[in-house]
């Protein structure tokens, strides 16, 4: 499918994943074939067990599919060893899980810090303070995650994902447990600063309100394109 973008940074082929078990093998994801534009914002939604965060891991290169290619900004994703695939992710992409996934024995600042400083960037500090005022965090630079509310640590694994300007950003379930008030306050800051660094977003999500907020919708049933 052609989008009405610049270019494609995401274009998969025929994408599958399949894994061995007991009972003979069970097919994960089949037939994944798709185009992501840059600057696009997509939602991927479907039941539970649809294959959505599978997805997401493959299109990251955190995962390998069993069949198809994979191409991440013009480069096969799917030809890559693991050191290749994480130089890419370190170049290009960032996260936001439902689970935030911040590092406990560092303060809201070091965690947001952290993905420069792996980079050798020397003003990582600036620019993680720069990304903790700007999604109002500014009084809390120096408490830890166990100090923070769920929303206020849904705010820095956002800064932390936003700080290395990554080209496409993925958020798996990134309301998921957080309360409707909360969730919708870091939806409308995800969509600003997607916006505003014209980052390429895809999300998963149960949620029919926020998948339409995105510019298109991908769902999934049984790991098939519906």
């Amino acid at each position: 499918m052609q989008t009405p973008f610049s270019r494609n940074i995401i274009v998969t082929e025929n994408l599958g994943k399949s894994v061995k078990t007991s009972g003979g093998t069970l097919h994960i994801l089949s037939d994944i074939s798709l185009q992501v534009a840059s600057g696009e914002s997509i939602a991927i939604a479907g039941e539970s067990g649809s294959g959505k965060s599978t997805l997401i891991s493959l299109l990251a290169g955190l995962d390998t599919p069993t069949i198809g290619s994979i191409n991440l900004n013009g480069k096969s994703l799917t030809s890559m060893d693991e050191d290749g695939r994480a130089a890419m992710r370190n170049q290009l992409v960032g996260f936001v899980f439902q689970s935030f996934q911040l590092l406990q024995g560092l303060t809201a600042l070091e965690n947001v810090m952290l993905p420069l400083e792996l980079r050798g960037d020397k003003k990582a500090k600036d620019a993680a303070i720069g990304l903790l005022q700007r999604v109002g965090l500014s009084e809390r630079l120096t408490h830890t995650p166990r100090q923070l509310s769920g929303g206020e640590q849904q705010r820095v694994a956002l800064a932390r994902a936003f700080v290395s300007k990554p080209a496409v950003l993925f958020a798996d379930e990134p309301t998921g447990n957080l309360d409707s008030k909360t969730g919708a306050k870091i939806i409308d800051l995800l969509f600003e600063l997607n916006q505003e660094n014209n980052t390429t977003l895809i999300l998963v999500t149960h949620d029919q309100t926020l998948a339409n907020r995105c510019q298109r919708i991908i769902k999934l049933a049984a790991g098939r394109m519906v």
